[in-house]
C-alpha cells in the first residue's frame, strides 16, 4: 500500500494519457513483450543511420564473414580432389608392395594448400570478430551518449510518467543486448544463409537427387522451426509477466510488512507469494521446455538427413556412381549446412529481441523535449532583488484539461510567501512552473521584471534555492552532500552553511564529522537530520529566492522547531515560497496564498484571512479548534 502525494494527484490524468492502462492480471501479452518490434525495417535503417562513422567496419565484417564461408566452403570441395589423389597413390603404392610415403610430389603440396585455405578461413573468422565487437561496442557507446543528452533535454512530465526501471532499461539492458546480438546473432545468421546456399549449390553440382533429399529435409527443419519459434516466443512472454507478478508481490511483502503484521496477515502474504511462485513454475517449466527441445529436435531430424545421404551416397559409391572423395566431401556439405538450420531458430529470435531493445531505445530517443533555451538570453539585473510576478497564468497537465486557468500574484522583494490549500490543489505545480520544470500555456512569469522564458533555465535556476518534502541525498560525505550546488565550495564555507542550519553539532558527533559517508537513503541518519542537510545545501548557494516545500511534514514537533529555526535564517532577506500543511510555521507570512482545483481563491495576511472568514479561517480553525 501506498500514499499519493500532492503531485501525484496533480499528475494522474497525464499519466493516464502517457503511460495508459496499467498491465492487469489475464490480458495478452503485448508485442513488446514477445520481443518483436513493431517495425523491423525501420529500427534496422535507424541503427544503419546510427552507425554513421563505424559502417565500415561492418563492412569489412561482412566482407570477411563471406570469405570465411567461401573458404570453408572451398576447403570441402579441395578435399574431394585430395582424397581421391591420395587414395590413388596409396592403391598404387600397395600395388607395387612399397610403403606409403607422402611427399611434395604425391599429395604433399595438396595438403599444404588445404591447410593453407582453411588458415585463410580461420583469419577471416578472426578479423571479423574483432571488427564486430569494435563496431557494435562502439555503436552502443554513441547509443549511450544520446540517452545521457537526452535525459538533459526531457521535461518533467516524462519522468512523471515513466518509472525509473523503464528508462534506465534503455541504457543498460536494451543496448548490452543489442551490442550482444550485433557482435554474435547478426553475423551468425549472414554466415548460415551462406553456408547453407553455398553448400546446396556445391551439393548440386555433385548429385541432385541427394540435395534434393536434404533440401526436403530442410524444408521440414525450417517449419518445424517456425511452428515452435511461435510457440517459443508465447511462454517466454508468460513466464516474463508470472515473474513480474512474483517480484511485485515479494516487493510488497517487504515494504509494506509492518502494515502486514499489524493487522495480522502473515499467512494471507505468504499465501500470495506461494501463489505467484507456483505460477512463475508452471510458467517457466513450460518455457523451458519449448525453448530447449527445439534444438535437439532439429538436430535430429538433420541428423537424420546425414543417416539417409549416407545411405544413398553409399550405395552410389559401392556402384561406382561417386568417388571416395566426392562421398565424404557431399558429406562434409551436410554436416556444414546442418548445423546452421539447428541455429536457425535461435539467431532469428535473438536478432527480433535485438531489434525490438533498439526500437524501445528509438522510442526514447523520439520522446518530446523540453522547448530551447532563448538563443539570445535576457540578462537579469545585478543583484537580482527576486521580485516574483504571475500575470494571467493558464496552465494543464493535458491540452484539454487545464489546471490552472487566471492565476495571478505578485511577490515582493524578501518577503515571505505562504502556499496552502488541500492536497492536490495545484501548490507543488505552482512552484513547477515558477522553476520552468513545466512551461504555462497562457501568460507569463516574470523574475525581476524579466520573462522567465526569455531565461536560460541554467540561469533561472541559478537564483533559487529548494528544500524540498522529500530530503534526497546523494551518496557521497556530508560535506559533499552541502556543497552539492556549490562544487567548489571550501570547508570553511561548507562548515558556516552548516552551522547556520543548525546542523554543525550533529554532524561533530559522528565518528567521521563532514566525511561521513551517506548513502542516497540515508538511513545512518534521521528523517530531520536529512532535512537539516538539506537546508545547509540551499544555504551554501546563497539563492535569490528560496522555495520550502513541507519542509517540516514528516518530522516531530521538536524537530519541527529546530528546521524552523534552520529556515528562518535562510529566509532572512530573501523572497521565499513556503508550502506547508502546519499553518503553524506560516502564520507570520508577508503573504499567503490559499489555492483551491488549481485557482487562487484567497490571498492576503494571516490576520487578515482570518479576518475574512474564509477558507483560510476554516483551514486554520479545523487544525487549532
Amino acid at each position: 500500500m501506498s500514499s499519493k502525494t500532492e503531485k501525484d494527484l496533480e499528475l494522474d490524468e497525464l499519466a493516464e494519457l502517457e503511460r495508459g492502462e496499467a498491465p492487469v492480471e489475464g490480458k495478452q501479452p503485448s508485442e513488446d513483450e514477445l520481443e518483436v518490434p513493431d517495425d523491423a525495417l525501420g529500427t534496422a535503417r535507424r541503427l544503419w543511420e546510427a552507425a554513421s562513422g563505424q559502417r565500415w567496419r561492418l563492412v569489412v565484417a561482412a566482407v570477411c564473414s563471406v570469405l570465411y564461408v567461401a573458404g570453408s566452403l572451398g576447403a570441402t570441395a579441395y578435399s574431394a580432389g585430395l582424397i581421391d589423389l591420395l587414395w590413388g597413390n596409396i592403391q598404387a603404392t600397395f600395388e607395387t608392395g612399397a610403403p606409403f610415403v607422402v611427399t611434395l610430389e604425391n599429395g604433399g603440396l595438396q595438403i599444404l594448400t588445404f591447410f593453407g585455405i582453411w588458415t585463410a578461413a580461420w583469419a577471416a573468422y578472426t578479423v571479423q570478430v574483432l571488427v564486430m565487437a569494435s563496431f557494435a561496442e562502439r555503436l552502443n557507446l554513441g547509443l549511450r551518449k544520446q540517452i545521457g543528452e537526452k535525459l538533459a533535454r526531457l521535461p518533467l512530465s516524462y519522468y512523471d510518467a515513466h518509472q525509473p526501471g523503464d528508462t534506465i532499461s534503455r541504457a543498460t539492458n536494451d543496448l548490452d543486448k543489442v551490442s550482444e546480438v550485433l557482435q554474435r546473432g547478426l553475423l551468425q545468421l549472414l554466415i548460415a544463409v551462406c553456408m547453407v546456399g553455398g553448400a546446396i549449390i556445391l551439393m548440386a553440382t555433385y548429385d541432385l537427387m541427394l540435395t534434393a533429399v536434404f533440401v526436403v529435409f530442410g524444408v521440414v527443419a525450417s517449419v518445424a522451426t517456425k511452428l515452435v519459434t511461435a510457440r517459443t516466443l508465447k511462454v517466454a512472454a508468460a513466464r516474463q509477466a508470472a515473474l513480474g507478478e512474483l517480484t511485485g508481490r515479494v516487493e510488497e511483502a517487504y515494504s509494506g510488512r509492518a502494515v502486514i503484521k499489524a493487522f495480522g496477515r502473515e499467512d494471507a502474504s505468504l499465501a500470495e507469494v506461494g501463489e505467484a511462485s507456483d505460477r512463475l513454475m508452471e510458467t517457466s517449466a513450460t518455457a523451458d521446455f519449448v525453448t530447449n527441445a527445439i534444438a535437439p529436435a532439429i538436430r535430429f531430424l538433420m541428423r537424420l538427413c546425414q543417416v539417409t545421404v549416407g545411405l544413398l551416397a553409399g550405395g552410389m559409391l559401392v556402384m561406382g556412381q561417386i568417388s571416395v572423395g566426392v562421398f565424404q566431401a557431399f558429406f562434409q556439405y551436410v554436416m556444414q549446412a546442418s548445423e546452421p538450420f539447428t541455429q536457425l531458430a535461435l539467431t532469428v529470435n535473438m536478432l527480433q529481441g535485438a531489434l525490438a531493445a533498439a526500437e524501445r531505445v528509438f522510442l526514447f530517443l523520439d520522446e518530446g523535449e523540453v522547448v530551447p533555451d532563448p538563443e539570445r538570453p535576457a540578462e537579469l539585473p545585478d543583484p537580482v532583488t527576486g521580485r516574483v510576478a504571475f500575470e494571467h497564468v493558464r496552465f494543464g497537465y493535458a491540452a484539454d484539461r487545464p489546471l490552472m486557468r487566471d492565476v495571478s500574484l505578485v511577490a515582493e522583494p524578501g518577503q515571505k510567501v505562504a502556499i496552502v490549500g488541500a492536497t492536490g490543489a495545484g501548490k507543488t505545480t505552482l512552484i513547477n512552473l515558477l522553476m520552468r520544470f513545466y512551461e504555462v500555456d497562457g501568460g507569463r512569469i516574470t523574475l525581476d521584471g524579466v520573462d522567465t522564458r526569455e531565461l536560460t533555465r541554467a540561469e533561472l535556476r541559478r537564483q533559487f534555492g529548494m528544500v524540498l518534502q522529500d530530503a534526497w541525498l546523494f551518496e557521497g560525505t556530508i560535506a559533499e552532500n552541502i556543497a552539492y550546488g556549490k562544487p567548489g565550495a571550501t570547508r570553511e564555507e561548507i562548515e558556516a552553511a552548516a552551522r547556520a542550519a543548525h546542523v554543525d553539532f550533529f554532524v561533530r558527533t559522528l565518528p567521521h564529522g563532514y566525511d561521513t559517508m551517506l548513502s542516497n537513503d540515508a538511513e545512518n541518519i534521521s528523517q530531520g537530520q536529512r532535512q537539516l542537510l538539506t537546508i545547509a545545501r540551499a544555504m551554501l548557494t546563497d539563492p535569490a529566492i528560496l522555495i520550502l516545500d513541507e519542509a517540516t511534514s514528516s518530522v516531530d514537533t521538536r524537530t519541527e522547531q529546530a528546521i524552523v529555526r534552520a529556515m528562518e535564517a535562510i529566509m532572512e532577506n530573501r523572497t521565499s515560497f513556503v508550502i506547508a500543511h502546519r499553518l503553524s510555521t506560516i502564520v507570520d507570512a508577508d503573504l499567503i496564498l490559499v489555492m483551491e482545483k488549481g485557482t487562487i481563491i484567497e490571498q492576503g495576511t494571516h490576520a487578515e484571512l482570518l479576518a475574512a472568514g474564509g477558507a483560510y479561517a476554516e483551514l486554520y480553525r479545523s487544525q487549532f479548534a
